[in-house]
């Protein structure tokens, strides 16, 4: 092994700690406010803990889909709270309904970690003030901004405000939203 091979992998710790101190860094937000450290709690134990999700979670159970949520991920669930859900929605909870709670839910989740800082940066990115991201259900969620509010758009023209505050779940992260973004499928 020559010297310069031994000083590379001798400097390889001191860049692996170099490259933590900037990920540590990376965790402010635009303003310089620190960003949610991830809990280690999963997405389902969150959603769970959260008593603005009952509906959701109630769905997510008889989906079938509360073990993915566990799981390891990543995942970013767009997760309309309770007030969210109508009675036109029908009830996604209910044993006749599970395929299309399922189908639903799909649509509201997306693979991969996505903050809110994530979501900016990338329409700002874009040029065009906009993003699209594909859910777990292959239809397209649609990210804008009007004034402060991040605007989520499904394919079917169904449109959230992000709201509250985003969670950093061990697996991925929660986004609560202010409406479903999928109509479900008449049962």
């Amino acid at each position: 092994m020559t010297m310069k091979t031994m000083m590379r992998w001798a400097l390889a710790p001191v860049c692996l700690m170099a490259l933590a101190a900037c990920g540590a860094e990376a965790e402010r937000k635009a303003d310089g406010t620190a960003v949610a450290a991830p809990s280690n709690r999963t997405i389902a134990a969150t959603l769970k803990d959260d008593g603005a999700f009952g509906t959701l979670e109630r769905v997510l159970e008889n989906a079938a889909l509360g073990d993915v949520l566990a799981g390891k991920g990543p995942y970013t669930v767009f997760a309309p709270s309770d007030a969210a859900f109508t009675a036109s929605a029908g009830d996604l909870g209910d044993e006749a309904m599970k395929a299309q709670g399922a189908a639903m839910l799909r649509a509201h989740i997306v693979p991969g970690a996505l903050t809110r800082a994530d979501i900016l940066a990338a329409m700002n990115r874009g040029g065009s003030g906009t993003v699209e991201v594909r859910t777990m259900a292959n239809s397209l969620l649609t990210f804008s901004k009007e004034g402060e509010a991040v605007i989520v758009t499904g394919d079917n023209g169904a449109r959230a405000r992000l709201t509250g505050e985003e969670k950093v779940a061990s697996n991925g992260v929660v986004q609560p939203v202010d409406a479903l973004l999928v109509k479900p499928a008449a049962g």
